[in-house]
């Protein structure tokens, strides 16, 4: 397979990431998942998914659509396209599925994938993560992964505005 059709193999939907876990666990591999915006892809995302991808045998990736971006972030947001943040993701080797959302949580995405981890970064407590409670359920765990100082979007798109 070409590199520049990898990436797109890892890009699913939410039934084909079902079909896939189903068949990662039957393999007996632990899956990890993480979520995000992902809007400007920079060194924190990159710290937060290598430590995810180490937490279990497979990482998948939630990624806010522009809609559910645009109501979170603001009408000036994302700055870049789902499928471009999709492509982006799914071209990091340590991630091995990326799933869009279109809620403003990612807490559906979760009920229906039941990661064995669920891993956010430091600027949460583990109970106030969104669907802690499901994967807990189930009896996985959630991890909170230190933040990578001084690396946000909005500080980024900041800066580049003060130029």
């Amino acid at each position: 397979m070409k590199a520049s059709q990898a990436y797109r193999d890892k890009v699913l939907t939410v039934d084909e990431a079902v079909r896939t876990m189903a068949r990662w666990r039957l393999l007996g591999r632990s899956v990890v998942f993480t979520n995000g915006c992902f809007d400007i892809l920079h060194a924190g995302h990159l710290d937060l998914l290598e430590r995810a991808a180490a937490l279990g045998d497979r990482l998948v990736v939630g990624i806010n659509s522009d809609a559910s971006v645009q109501r979170l972030k603001g009408p000036e947001r994302p700055v870049n396209p789902e499928g471009f943040r999709a492509r982006m993701l799914a071209s990091l080797s340590g991630v091995d599925a990326v799933v869009v959302f279109g809620e403003d949580t990612p807490l559906a995405l979760i009920e229906a994938l039941r990661p064995d981890v669920l891993v956010k970064g430091g600027d949460y407590r583990a109970e106030d993560v969104v669907g802690a409670g499901v994967v807990a359920a189930h009896g996985g765990q959630v991890e909170i992964v230190p933040l990578t100082q001084g690396h946000s979007t909005t500080g980024l798109i900041g800066r580049i505005r003060a130029l």
